[in-house]
């Protein structure tokens, strides 16, 4: 017979943990501003980074290309980024906030923060380790 547990194989737990995490916040924010996870992620990404490409966004937030090349499409025609080809190279295209997408982060922000407090909280003493532990993860 078979010893393998799912339920408690690594992978799964943190691939479970992950979908939930993100589904619940992506709800919160969803509800408010109307963005899908690929747009919050690309603003999140512009917001820490500047102007990048959307290859750039693609390695950083590990989402397929034709994923943040529709989440840049959508947010460009909301008003929120502006999109500039590179006149060294023309398949690249430059990401950035407008200002409007940085108001629109600046309401966002409040409630990702208390997000991650309730995360936090629930965590409890276990915090900081856990916190270490998944930087080990993501920087291998």
């Amino acid at each position: 017979m078979n010893e393998f547990d799912l339920n408690s194989f690594l992978p799964y737990q943190l691939s479970v943990a992950a979908a939930r995490v993100s589904r619940d916040f992506a709800e919160r924010y969803r509800r408010e501003f109307g963005l899908s996870i690929p747009e919050w992620r690309v603003l999140a990404h512009l917001s820490q980074a500047g102007a990048v490409s959307v290859r750039e966004i693609h390695a950083r937030v590990d989402m397929d290309k034709s994923k943040v090349s529709r989440a840049a499409t959508r947010l460009e025609a909301a008003g929120y980024i502006l999109k500039v080809t590179d006149a060294a190279d023309r398949r690249l295209v430059q990401l950035s906030l407008t200002p409007s997408g940085q108001d629109l982060l600046g309401r966002i922000l409040p409630i990702a923060n208390a997000y991650q407090s309730e995360l936090m909280t629930l965590l409890g003493d276990n915090v900081t380790e856990f916190r270490q532990s998944l930087t080990k993860i993501v920087q291998s």
